[in-house]
């Protein structure tokens, strides 16, 4: 059986402990790949460090992350666009919008999300869109930008019944289930039923929103495990068969 964590943030400092001992954590609950999505300038490092530390088992992304456009985002999207020509990257991101901690750089968000998107169109890559309390302002974005050469996935997805009609009317993109499938009042128990089998693909966003029974705590790349057993119960079939599925899924919209 074999899993994928899609997002997941082992670069960061909070791994610089044990990192080693949280890699071998997840290889052996089975994650036999894990995907490095890029945060801004200064992750560029951490995440080629990884990427040559690990090559078998990590695969980076690269792009800028709504939370930090701000003013200078324009240079900081210079930098980050030649790094991802220089190639060896399998998506574009994380980028998206964010406007739950301020609305300030709004424009700025948006401005950057569609350079990014032009990137991925050009060399044929997935985005992998972030979007916290703005799925109107996203969707927006997508209807105006989207096209047959844009693909890509909706990180923790916590949207409804409405964003789900219109985000599988663009076609190829993918929904990113992860710990808050888990939490008991997230709803998305309600929405899974809802999403297409060959569109759902697994997730950690380690260290972030580590999933029932760790909730609260660091989140790593081996609790993916736990997200599919999740699925696997909500569905009603063997943690085998949403392995396969999400699996697949992944290898598809990322080139693996």
């Amino acid at each position: 059986m074999l899993l994928i964590d899609t997002h997941t943030h082992l670069y960061l400092e909070q791994f610089d402990e044990d990192r080693a001992s949280v890699m071998q954590n997840a290889i052996d609950a089975s994650i036999g790949l894990m995907l490095l999505p890029n945060i801004d300038v200064k992750s560029i490092g951490p995440v080629k460090a990884m990427m040559e530390t690990y090559p078998d088992y990590v695969h980076g992304m690269m792009g800028l992350h709504p939370c930090s456009v701000e003013a200078n985002f324009e240079a900081e999207l210079e930098i980050i666009g030649t790094e991802l020509r220089n190639g060896g990257y399998v998506a574009v991101g994380e980028m998206g919008i964010d406007l739950y901690w301020e609305k300030k750089f709004l424009e700025q968000q948006k401005e950057a999300f569609k350079i990014q998107v032009e990137w991925a169109k050009e060399l044929d890559l997935p985005v992998v869109l972030h979007v916290r309390d703005a799925f109107d302002e996203t969707l927006d974005l997508l209807d105006e930008l989207n096209d047959d050469k844009l693909k890509g996935v909706f990180h923790c997805f916590t949207g409804g019944e409405k964003e789900v009609e219109r985000i599988n009317a663009y076609g190829d993109f993918y929904f990113g289930m992860g710990g808050v499938l888990t939490f008991k009042k997230s709803g998305l128990d309600k929405v899974l039923p809802l999403l297409p089998v060959d569109k759902v693909i697994l997730e950690t966003d380690s260290p972030y929103l580590a999933p029932t029974p760790h909730r609260g705590k660091r989140n790593e790349s081996a609790y993916t495990r736990i997200v599919a057993q999740r699925m696997a119960d909500l569905k009603e079939v063997a943690i085998e068969v949403v392995a396969a599925e999400t699996t697949a899924n992944a290898k598809r919209l990322f080139k693996l």
